[in-house]
C-alpha cells in the first residue's frame, strides 16, 4: 500500500514538474541579484555560476537585437497636428495676427481674414503654408510661423499588471520605462505576509501596429538598456502580463521536492534551502531548465563556487524547473526517459568541467 501510493505522488509530482514547464520563456538574461534574503556576500567581480549552457541555437536572439537595432535606426515620423493640439501661430510684423488656440473636433482653427482653416494631418510647416496662402490677400508677403504649445493628440496605452493602467498623453522623448513609470509600475499583493508584484515583466508585450516588437522588459525597466528601452509612437499598446500562478519546481536528490510559487528576485540558493537542501548523494551540479519542455535550455550551475563566495547567486525565472541529479546519474537517465526525450541535456552532464571559476578569474 506505501508503494503504491508512493509511486502515486511521485507520478503526480512529475506531472506538476511537466505543467509547470509547459510555457515557453525567452532565453536567459543576465541581471543583478538583490533584495534575497538567504544570498551569501558575493564580491562584485565575483563570476557567473552557470559554468555551461546547452539548448537555443542563437538565431532567434539574433533576430531580435537586428530588429531592435533597425527601430533605432529609423528617423522619427515628422509630427502631423492633430485634434486637440494647443499651438501658437505667429505672423511677423503683425502681432494682431497672431494667437494661440487649439484645433477644434473637426481638425480646424478659426482665424481672422482667413476664416476656418482645416490644419489636422498637417505639418508644422504645411499648416503655416496654409495660414499664408489664406493671408495673402490682404497681408503682402506674409511670414508664418506655428509652434505646438500642448500634445493632446499623441497617445499611448499601457494596460494589466500596473498600478493606473490607461491611456497617457506622450512626447517625443517618452520611453517605455517612462509610460511604465507613469502608470504607477507594476501592481503589488500580499503574499506571505509581504507585497509582492504581480507584474510579470518576462512575459509583457509592445504591440506597434500590427506587430508585437521584441522588446525584453526586464532590460529595459530594471536595466535601462537603450536598445530595449525603445521610443513609445501615437497608438503604441504595452501589456504587462500578470505574474498568477507562476511557479519554481524543485526536484531531484533534495530532501523536499516540491512546488513553490515564484516571487521576482528569488534565487538558486534560497529554493534549495526551501527544498530542505541537497542530500548526500547528489552530484556536484544543480541543473537548471528553462524555456518549457518543447524548447528546453539548460543550466549547469556551480553550487559550491556560489557558496564559497566565488560565484553570483543565480536568479531564476517563473516556471524554472531546479533538477539535483544524482552522482550515479540513474535518476536523471529515468527523468530523461519519461520527460524530456532529448540528448541535449545527457550531453550538458556528462561533459567534462575543466575547473572551477574563482573571484579573479583564474582556474
Amino acid at each position: 500500500m506505501r508503494s503504491r501510493l508512493a509511486s502515486c505522488g511521485a507520478a503526480a509530482f512529475a506531472m506538476a514538474a511537466l505543467l509547470a514547464a509547459s510555457g515557453c520563456y525567452p532565453g536567459r538574461m543576465k541581471y543583478h541579484y538583490r533584495n534575497t534574503p538567504y544570498a551569501p556576500e558575493t564580491p562584485q567581480e565575483a563570476e557567473d555560476a552557470i559554468i555551461e549552457e546547452s539548448g537555443g541555437d542563437g538565431t532567434a536572439v539574433e533576430r531580435q537585437r537586428l530588429r531592435l537595432e533597425q527601430i533605432a535606426r529609423e528617423d522619427d515620423a515628422v509630427y502631423r497636428m492633430n485634434s486637440g493640439d494647443q499651438i501658437e501661430i505667429r505672423v511677423y510684423g503683425h502681432d494682431d495676427l497672431g494667437m494661440v488656440t487649439r484645433l477644434g473636433p473637426d481638425g480646424t482653427i478659426g482665424m481672422a481674414f482667413v476664416g476656418q482653416v482645416k490644419l489636422s494631418d498637417l505639418t508644422l510647416a504645411e499648416g503655416a503654408d496654409a495660414i499664408r496662402e489664406g493671408l495673402s490677400e490682404y497681408v503682402k508677403n506674409p511670414v508664418v510661423s506655428i509652434t505646438i504649445r500642448e500634445i493632446a493628440s499623441e497617445t499611448a496605452t499601457i494596460s494589466g499588471a500596473c498600478m493606473k493602467p490607461g491611456v497617457y498623453q506622450i512626447s517625443n522623448s517618452t520611453r517605455l520605462a517612462d509610460l511604465y513609470a507613469q502608470a504607477g509600475a507594476s501592481g503589488v499583493r500580499l503574499f506571505n505576509g509581504i507585497d509582492v508584484d504581480v507584474a510579470d515583466l518576462e512575459h509583457s508585450q509592445f504591440i506597434r501596429g500590427n506587430e508585437i516588437l521584441p522588446v525584453d522588459f526586464l532590460k529595459a525597466i530594471n536595466e535601462g538598456d537603450p536598445l530595449h528601452n525603445i521610443r513609445i509612437h501615437k497608438g503604441d499598446y504595452i501589456h504587462i502580463a500578470q505574474r498568477l500562478e507562476a511557479s519554481v519546481t524543485v526536484c531531484g536528490d533534495v530532501n523536499n521536492p516540491h512546488k513553490r510559487l515564484y516571487e521576482a528576485g528569488m534565487g538558486l540558493i534560497e529554493t534549495l534551502a526551501a527544498a530542505g537542501w541537497m542530500r548526500n548523494s547528489h552530484w556536484k551540479h544543480v541543473i537548471i531548465i528553462r524555456n518549457g519542455l518543447s524548447d528546453p535550455k539548460m543550466y549547469k550551475v556551480d553550487v559550491d563556487g556560489i557558496l564559497a563566495g566565488k560565484c553570483r547567486n543565480v536568479p531564476l525565472h517563473p516556471n524554472d524547473i531546479v533538477f539535483v541529479p544524482k552522482d550515479d546519474m540513474s535518476e536523471f537517465n529515468v527523468f530523461v526517459q519519461k520527460i524530456l526525450p532529448t540528448a541535449q541535456l545527457v550531453s550538458l552532464l556528462r561533459s567534462n568541467v575543466s575547473s572551477s571559476w574563482s573571484v579573479d578569474g583564474g582556474n
